[in-house]
């Protein structure tokens, strides 16, 4: 396998880490923290304008055709600046599920929107009872003579706040009350019935949670066929925990740089910091660990096209691995910058607060350990 850059992913690579260098600092961060939208227009209309936002989407769509190691190579950089606009939310989770589950005029109609930045979307499929079983819906979706008729409960959704639109997951019931399968239902951001209330994540960025009140919705509302979406769902947050797991290795790496920069000017007794043998061995620690993070993450990346249970297994795996890594490297960095580490002045706390917020994104550490050993037990399960 040839785990070498070819040229595009060089230049993307290059141009990201361009751009989050010069755009993304601690200011941007702070700013859209305390922004009610949780993100900067701007730098939204300046993905769409770099490529970014059409990156993964099918050319026969308006998008570049791109993988999921274009994005990962992407959202590598996008930790280094933690960039707190909706790529996954919008991009990675929502646009991946219409291109591989919607019809074709579904397609037509949105993934050209979203390339150009105009549309943007958002995933409600967690309840507050599944405790991250993907299977677990508690919301119902019945049919009827004038359409879906959808109602239920859907916690942390991504940037659901800032979203045109949002996809949102329930069971499927007939006329006659029989249950089929999981499906997904695209409900505009203001449909009667829907009310959203939003509130800040750890790190950055918004998430919401939503209520659906026999909220009324067209048949060509549900996205694609009636077909179980379970499998598609599984697919799509694995995806999302590809970019994720790369997003955390850049900020680990990031913080690893601020480390080594402060200890080296940081004196004590009039020695620099990192003249001390025990702070340098911490120091190597903290890089074996972003060194571990970016491989696994790397190797998730490469597995999303996999088989299921290869796939999955990958996700979890990095998920897991990461988890623990990133956990590592932030309280090094934390306690290696003393008591400042912790304040909202200083960007290291920013940092490691994103960590933080990744580990319990699509379940822990702990979590992500259960799913890979019972993959491993039981090959013939993807659940």
């Amino acid at each position: 396998m040839n785990l070498n850059l070819n040229e595009e992913q060089r230049l993307l690579r290059e141009g990201a880490e361009r751009f989050v260098t010069e755009k993304c600092n601690g200011e941007l961060y702070r700013r859209t923290a305390n922004d009610r939208m949780g993100l900067d227009p701007n730098i939204w209309r300046q993905f769409a304008q770099l490529g970014w936002l059409a990156l993964p989407i099918d050319e026969a769509y308006g998008g570049l055709g791109g993988g999921a190691v274009e994005i990962s190579i992407l959202m590598e950089a996008f930790g280094r600046g933690l960039v707190s606009e909706p790529y996954v939310s919008t991009v990675v989770l929502s646009a991946g599920l219409i291109g591989k589950r919607g019809t074709e005029a579904q397609r037509r109609l949105l993934l050209p929107q979203v390339a150009e930045g105009s549309l943007l979307l958002a995933l409600a499929h967690s309840e507050r009872e599944a405790r991250f079983d993907l299977a677990n819906v508690a919301t119902i979706a019945r049919r009827t003579a004038r359409g879906w008729q959808v109602s239920g409960t859907k916690v942390a959704v991504l940037d659901g706040h800032a979203a045109n639109a949002i996809i949102v997951s329930a069971q499927m019931h007939s006329p006659s009350g029989s249950s089929g399968g999981l499906g997904l239902f695209l409900v505009p951001s203001d449909a009667a019935g829907l009310a959203i209330s939003d509130f800040p994540r750890l790190g950055g960025g918004r998430a919401s949670h939503l209520e659906l009140v026999n909220v009324l919705l067209p048949l060509d509302a549900l996205l694609g066929d009636e077909r179980d979406a379970l499998a598609d769902i599984q697919w799509a947050v694995d995806h999302a925990i590809a970019a994720l797991c790369a997003e955390a290795a850049g900020v680990m790496q990031k913080l690893l740089e601020m480390t080594v920069e402060y200890t080296g000017i940081r004196k004590q007794f009039g020695r620099p910091l990192a003249a001390n043998q025990a702070i340098r061995h911490r120091l190597a620690d903290m890089a074996v660990q972003c060194d571990e993070a970016r491989s696994i993450a790397l190797r998730a990346a490469l597995k999303v096209e996999s088989d299921p249970i290869e796939r999955t297994r990958a996700a979890s795996g990095a998920k897991a691995k990461i988890g623990k890594c990133a956990r590592f490297v932030g309280e090094q960095s934390i306690q290696l910058h003393g008591a400042m580490g912790v304040t909202e002045e200083l960007e290291v706390g920013a940092y490691f607060k994103r960590l933080v917020a990744f580990d319990t994104m699509f379940g822990g550490s702990a979590h992500h350990y259960r799913r890979h050993a019972e993959l491993n037990r039981s090959p013939l399960s993807a659940n």
